[in-house]
């Protein structure tokens, strides 16, 4: 079986943006497209010497599929299953979808659905729930704490003056912790706030501007900020107040990780129009789409890979003296923007990540002519 009779069908088998195998009557592998190259990281001529169970770990449910394929027909799918061998570009996570070719039955077609985005997707939607969670409990203690913390507060106050010079200091430590424990339940209190945004059009480098210059007036020596903007970026429909949190979060995350590290002191704001990512709604079939992109890399020594799973749910950290509502309160107020964020580690450093739609009506790619307003 071959495309080369048709070249302007292998020029579409070839431009599609998952890996596809072909397979023969004795399960090896006779074609295979461009991204299939990529994904394995070896050549058409040498993935054409091997069968399919020499790409698959073993017993892999791919395997199985296949089998199924030619037995019953139909199309088989698998989802989340490993692909891939240490000398084929390693082992990865994938979706799988098997069918026979209709031209000729003898023939199977299978296609791997790489993860990441969808991965990525899931991911949100858990950091969404960790808001929510978080949101109900923010209701119960401004509602369950402060009142009692009120009361505590104005007994010592009212003690304090008729106490000695030692119980005096006591009493005053008793005001000083209530009111730190109301400023923690303050602080939370930002999740239980479910009302709809007051949205309007905002220019993103507007507001990366304004997070740069609080973090410069916070006078942090010796980190460097850089930018490296597209300038034709269009506008995000959102709350600029709530954006500049976002962001002044991850800035700050990203100071403290490079001035705890021994490499250079650099923090990069970039932003950069990527079409094509699309997030399916919930009960709609509508999707959304999220070509926005706005990163904050540092140079730091990175997250530790423990955290990683766990880093946008609450009370998670690995600061001595943080509370580690910070990152949750980004997951919370990018989810209330119908956006993604997500961690990215580089080879030095990391990167936060937050992908935003565009205004409704303004589906088409930025005018490369022109600024936003």
């Amino acid at each position: 079986m071959s495309t080369e009779t048709f070249p302007a069908l292998r020029a579409i088998f070839d431009s599609l943006p998952n890996p596809l195998i072909i397979l023969d009557e004795e399960n090896r592998i006779c074609m295979v497209n461009g991204t299939s190259e990529d994904f394995f990281q070896t050549s058409k001529t040498v993935l054409q010497r091997y069968k399919f169970a020499d790409l698959m770990p073993f017993s892999s449910p791919a395997l199985h599929a296949v089998q199924q394929v030619r037995e019953l027909g139909g199309v088989v799918n698998e989802y989340e299953i490993t692909v891939g061998t240490p000398r084929m570009g390693g082992e990865r996570i994938v979706d799988l979808q098997t069918a026979l070719v209709s031209e000729d039955p003898r023939f199977i077609l299978v296609m791997l659905l790489r993860r990441s985005m969808a991965h990525k997707f899931d991911m949100q939607l858990s950091h969404q729930g960790a808001a929510r969670s978080v949101s109900g409990m923010a209701s119960m203690l401004a509602h369950e704490i402060k009142n009692p913390l009120s009361g505590i507060r104005g007994a010592a106050q009212l003690l304090e003056p008729g106490l000695a010079d030692g119980d005096r200091a006591l009493a005053r430590l008793i005001c000083d912790e209530t009111d730190r424990i109301r400023d923690l339940v303050d602080q939370m209190e930002v999740f239980s706030d479910e009302r709809p945004l007051e949205r309007q059009s905002i220019n993103i480098h507007v507001v990366l501007d304004r997070v740069k210059a609080l973090i410069m007036a916070s006078g942090e020596g010796g980190v460097v900020l850089h930018e490296d903007y597209d300038p034709s970026l269009p506008a995000v429909n959102g709350n600029h107040d709530q954006l500049v949190q976002v962001f002044l979060n991850l800035a700050r995350n990203a100071v403290d990780a490079v001035l705890e590290s021994d490499g250079p002191r650099e923090v990069i704001f970039t932003t950069a129009f990527r079409p094509g990512m699309k997030l399916s709604v919930a009960g709609s079939t509508d999707k959304v789409s999220l070509p926005l992109e706005v990163c904050v890399h540092d140079s730091g020594n990175g997250i530790a890979d423990e955290l990683l799973p766990h880093i946008f749910d609450p009370f998670v950290t690995s600061k001595p003296q943080g509370k580690g509502l910070g990152l949750a309160l980004v997951a919370k107020i990018v989810r209330d923007h119908g956006g993604v964020v997500e961690y990215k580690s580089r080879d030095r450093g990391s990167t936060f990540r937050v992908l935003l739609p565009l205004i409704k009506g303004n589906d088409a790619a930025p005018d490369r002519k022109g600024l936003t307003s």
